[in-house]
């Protein structure tokens, strides 16, 4: 298995920056490798220096960027390291000083600098070294490699006789189109987690009969699409034999296996030809950070704020089937082991993080239902559309992307129309501290059939966090709502932005009905969020949750909150306890609320009195239509009279 595509990764330049002491030869290098001679009187410090676009077969521009290491021209030195694709660090054959200077103070600037950038090392004036010291290069650098793992190569070469000084070019560029480090860990002398979990996508591709190995036919077929040429049976049969003699189970009776396949590159990586194995992921649609490239995730990027992106029915449908070819026990749920298997074939399990870790319903012993997986997609599309579509590439989704995710119609256009056709609704939860956000979204969690009881000793997490859950409504409809807590010292952070209550279909404000500052709290933010809706047209459904429902209210609390309710032309609060279990159909009423865009908006006295100046200018418009209306009938009333008279006469 070879070839030599030249698949750069999207890369159209290449910058090289050349550091070092002085006098280690980094003018005389460059100026050698752009003019092909051995240049006499060679500047202290060339300008940036451009090699032919056909100085190597990829014909991708190299620029060469020297530098002068004087104290005073540091700060240029900085900023062109930190803009490199590639760094040239610089010592001279002929100065073992140079050399000492590279792994005491060079290299252990770049990483206080914090450079990303591979890195070659260069010795200079081979041709001056002293032949009485025969020390090979692998000698002198091993130990430096060994600490420095950064290193990508070694080279020496010769301005004056010329020697290797393509070559030096050659392994820069090299690094920067077919980078080791995404791939490859030095340390463990291992492929990257990341290189693993893509081999084994692409392995799985390639095994069409999905035997778990890749058989003649497979491979020959593999070969072709990565690199343009069949094997031929003799390099199969060597293929195989490699595998076998160093890799138990990398080959059986069928073909090679995922242990043999990801041995094959490891091999190729062991040997210098890491070029091979970015062929194949780069052929399969990787870019530098073993993702997808983003021309492959076809994701809907011109709409308005309030219309979201959710998955296609086709997609949900993969996705059910994808549940139970998991669900290996066939229990209705999926161990966060066989969570791990599904998302092995992508860069990494996205759920393992916030905002999606503990998001989604699962069972009391930590697994996850079907409800649970159906809508951390419905969260992870919400929140993230072109991750949600490529981690579907990655578990095995083969539609067209296309149709995997569509655009949801405005709000404003659904609440024109009285009705909405969204499946997933997105609801800010504000309130004040301890009012029981919190508690809230923990209790929109619980399986139904499983119900947890709440202790109030129970750590529930603090901070901005999402809960995603279907809803069963009455004719046995099924949507999708997001629960959103916004922290309430984040509040000012959110109503900032002004398009953020677009994203938003529906808004809840939760006070403890025990504590009357959480209530007074609450009613600001509600105030707040309808001023801001007035404000910037994104008006939205809200509705009062009065947790801790099972405590004594405090004095007046039921009538301030109805006086409010109806005064702002909302329903009356909802009250809940997550104690007691008693949520009074609270989730059911919150999804009706989005679902209905068009009631349930707080109509503040500024409001009213637009809609009063509105009415006004609609009545005086209709009295001056009617007026005008009059006005033309007499008119013709008079000049029929006239008529008549006229002819009388």
């Amino acid at each position: 298995m070879a070839g030599g595509n030249s698949v750069t990764g999207g890369r159209t330049s290449v910058r090289v920056v050349v550091a070092g002491d002085r006098l280690t030869g980094k003018s005389s290098l460059i100026a050698a490798a752009a003019t092909e001679t051995y240049p006499e009187n060679v500047p202290p410090v060339l300008p940036p220096t451009r090699l032919p676009t056909d100085y190597f077969p990829d014909r991708i521009p190299i620029t060469i960027v020297d530098t002068s290491p004087a104290l005073e021209n540091r700060g240029k030195l900085i900023e062109e390291l930190k803009k490199a694709d590639v760094v040239l660090l610089t010592y001279s054959c002929d100065q073992p000083l140079t050399l000492t200077r590279l792994r005491t103070f060079w290299l252990e600037e770049l990483r206080r600098l914090e450079v990303k950038a591979p890195v070659i090392v260069v010795g200079c004036k081979l041709d001056l070294r002293d032949e009485a010291e025969p020390v090979t290069l692998e000698e002198v650098m091993g130990p430096i490699m060994h600490q420095f793992r950064e290193i990508e190569t070694c080279i020496e070469c010769s301005a004056v006789t010329l020697m290797q000084v393509p070559d030096v070019f050659f392994y820069a560029q090299k690094a920067v189109l077919n980078p080791t480090a995404p791939l490859f860990d030095h340390e463990n002398q291992a492929l990257k987690p990341r290189c693993e979990r893509a081999l084994k996508r692409i392995f799985h591709l390639c095994d069409h009969d999905m035997d778990g190995a890749l058989n003649d036919l497979e491979l020959n077929n593999f070969q072709v699409k990565c690199f343009n040429a069949p094997l031929q049976p003799a390099e199969i049969v060597g293929v195989r034999s490699v595998v076998q003699e160093k890799k138990n189970g990398g080959v059986n009776e069928l073909g090679l296996t995922l242990e043999g396949f990801i041995y094959l590159h490891s091999l190729f990586i062991d040997r210098g030809r890491i070029e091979t194995t970015w062929s194949v992921l780069r052929t399969y649609g990787y870019n530098d950070e073993l993702k997808l490239r983003d021309d492959l995730l076809p994701v809907p990027n011109k709409h308005a704020p309030d219309q979201s992106i959710e998955l296609t029915v086709e997609a949900v449908e993969f996705l059910r089937g994808i549940f139970r070819l998991f669900d290996i026990d066939n229990r209705g749920a999926l161990q966060p082991a066989e969570i791990d298997e599904l998302f092995s074939t992508a860069p990494e399990n996205p759920w393992l993080e916030a905002p999606y870790k503990d998001a989604a319903e699962t069972t009391t012993e930590g697994n996850l239902t079907l409800k649970g997986f159906l809508s951390s997609w419905d969260l992870m599309t919400h929140l993230d559309p072109k991750g949600s579509l490529s981690n579907l590439i990655y578990v095995g989704y083969s539609g067209n992307p296309d149709s995997a995710l569509r655009v949801t119609r405005r709000r404003k256009v659904n609440r024109k129309k009285q009705q909405t056709e969204r499946n997933v609704f997105h609801c800010a939860v504000f309130g004040a501290k301890k009012a029981g956000k919190s508690a809230l979204l923990h209790s929109f969690l619980e399986s139904k059939t499983d119900v947890r009881s709440f202790s109030a000793s129970q750590s529930l997490p603090m901070g901005e966090q999402y809960a995603a859950n279907i809803v069963n409504q009455h004719g046995g409809n099924k949507k999708t709502l997001v629960m959103h807590e916004v922290p309430e010292d984040e509040v000012k952070i959110f109503m900032a932005n002004k398009e953020s209550l677009a994203a938003c279909d529906v808004a809840v404000f939760v006070y403890d009905c025990s504590n009357e500052f959480s209530w007074k709290r609450s009613c600001e933010m509600l105030m707040e969020t309808a001023r801001q809706g007035e404000e910037t047209g994104h008006l939205l459904p809200c509705l009062l949750i009065a947790a801790k429902d099972d405590l004594d209210s405090y004095p007046m609390a039921v009538r301030d909150s109805l006086a409010v309710c109806q005064e702002l032309g909302i329903e009356a609060p909802i009250p809940v306890s997550s104690r007691t279990g008693e949520m009074n159909n609270a989730f059911c009423r919150i999804l009706e609320a989005a679902e209905r865009p068009h009631v349930n908006i707080p109509e503040t006295e500024s409001c009213r009195k637009q809609k009063y100046f509105r009415h006004l200018v609609s009545h005086s418009l209709l009295f001056m239509s009617v007026g005008a209306a009059f006005t033309v009938a007499g008119l013709a009333a008079f000049r029929a009279y006239s008529a008549r008279k006229n002819s009388s006469n």
